[in-house]
C-alpha cells in the first residue's frame, strides 16, 4: 500500500512539473482583433545594425522585410506576408498566427504545407500596439548576449 501511494504522490508531482509552453496558454482575443487588416513593415531595428547581419525568420536579411506587406485575420488567425523590396528576391507565404495572453505572438511559416504538419515557428514578443501601430519583437544571441530585434508595423488604409 505505501508503494502505491508513493508512486501515486511522484506521479502528481512529476505532472505538476510540467513546463508551459507558449503554444498551450489562451489567446489574447482582444489584441488579435486590433492585428487585424493590412499591415507594412516600416523599420527593422537591432543595436549595430550597420555592422551585424540579422536573418530574419530564416528567411532573408532583416532589412528585406522593412517595406514588406502583411495580412493577418484575426477570425481564423491566417493571414499571409510578402517580401516586395526591389533589392532582395520577391517572396510571399500565407501563415497561421495567434497572440496569447502573455503578448506572445506565434506565428507558423506555411509555405506549401498545412499547419498542423509544419512542426516549427516563431515567437515574438507584441508591443506598442495601438489601432495604427504595433511592433513585434524577436530576441536573438549575439556573441552571448540577448538583444532584441525590433519590427515595427503600420497599418495601411
Amino acid at each position: 500500500m505505501k508503494k502505491i501511494i508513493l508512486l501515486f504522490v511522484f506521479s502528481v508531482a512529476i505532472m505538476g512539473c510540467k513546463s508551459k509552453s507558449v503554444t498551450n496558454t489562451k489567446l489574447d482575443v482582444k489584441s488579435e482583433v486590433a492585428m487585424k487588416g493590412n499591415w507594412n513593415i516600416t523599420s527593422v531595428t537591432y543595436p549595430n545594425a550597420d555592422v551585424i547581419k540579422v536573418t530574419s525568420f530564416d528567411l532573408a536579411d532583416s532589412k528585406c522585410f522593412i517595406g514588406s506587406t502583411w495580412k493577418f485575420i484575426s477570425n481564423n488567425n491566417k493571414g499571409n506576408f510578402a517580401l516586395n523590396s526591389a533589392s532582395c528576391t520577391a517572396y510571399s507565404t500565407p501563415i497561421t498566427w495567434f497572440i496569447n495572453r502573455e503578448g506572445n505572438f506565434v506565428m507558423k511559416i506555411l509555405d506549401e504545407s498545412k499547419a498542423k504538419k509544419v512542426k516549427s515557428g516563431y515567437v515574438l514578443k507584441v508591443a506598442n500596439q495601438t489601432d495604427s501601430s504595433f511592433q513585434l519583437i524577436d530576441k536573438i544571441n549575439v556573441a552571448g548576449t540577448m538583444t532584441d530585434v525590433v519590427y515595427q508595423f503600420e497599418k495601411l488604409n
